[in-house]
């Protein structure tokens, strides 16, 4: 029986570096994207020594279109298949509110995190033949409760959310598309602890998702073969109750 093959952009950093190391242990094959050199987080890198997982993996800056069209038949040539299991994980960030925006701005943030993630799923069906590949798109949980913040980034990750639904019914029987929409989940240095645990304790389930939570979301996806089209919102219940801003502004004091 041929192995499970799993293609993840960004899979060698943060979340994504968790979703690929939960992959590994569910029996996947792995063809981890990246943009540029770097070495596994450990989550990842331990994953893969644990299960001697097959991996490779593929440099493309997904900034690039051509890039992002050679990424699809560079996974086949070099696994001889298609995979069956797309996550949409990589995504370009940046700050401003709406005084910064400009079409530059808004046109690289939707050709990395709307763009790239469509032309990859496009790709990814048009060479999967008879099989039905997942695809499983990473939003935002602000994508329910939108914020004035990063506008850019929030503006992209909303309209791949609305492409998780439109892809689905574009896609038909030939590939099953949803979403995973993550809440704050790996903090950066721009958060002190205390902020993070008051950030925890104000959502409603008293606690923020973990890396982990976000792979187990994933992979139900991944073998849910009824579901398409539907956002499972990873965030302690954080799209329930409106923030009025990014996280990163609240609970400063």
């Amino acid at each position: 029986m041929t192995q499970k093959l799993a293609l993840v952009t960004g899979g060698l950093h943060r979340v994504g570096a968790a979703i690929a190391a939960r992959l590994a242990r569910e029996g996947y094959a792995l063809a981890l994207h990246k943009r540029s050199e770097a070495a596994a987080d450990p989550v990842l890198a331990e994953a893969l020594a644990e299960t001697g997982a097959e991996h490779r993996s593929f440099a493309a800056d997904l900034a690039d279109p051509t890039a992002v069209d050679a990424l699809i038949p560079a996974v086949v040539e070099a696994f001889g298949r298609a995979p069956g299991l797309l996550v949409n994980n990589a995504a370009l960030f940046a700050e401003g509110e709406w005084p910064d925006l400009s079409a530059a701005a808004i046109a690289e943030m939707l050709q990395v995190n709307l763009s790239a993630p469509v032309m990859l799923a496009k790709a990814l069906v048009a060479a999967s033949a008879s099989a039905r590949p997942a695809i499983v798109n990473i939003v935002d949980q602000r994508v329910a409760q939108p914020v004035p913040d990063q506008i850019a980034y929030s503006l992209s990750k909303s309209a791949l959310w609305q492409a998780t639904q439109t892809l689905a019914v574009a896609f038909g029987d030939r590939a099953r598309v949803n979403a995973v929409a993550p809440g704050l989940t790996m903090a950066t240095n721009d958060y002190s602890d205390a902020q993070v645990e008051r950030l925890a304790k104000r959502m409603p389930l008293g606690a923020l998702p973990t890396p982990a939570q976000i792979a187990d979301a994933v992979v139900y996806l991944a073998h849910a073969e009824a579901v398409t089209g539907q956002t499972i919102f990873v965030d302690g219940g954080a799209h329930l109750a409106p923030m009025g801003r990014d996280f990163v502004a609240l609970e400063r004091g």
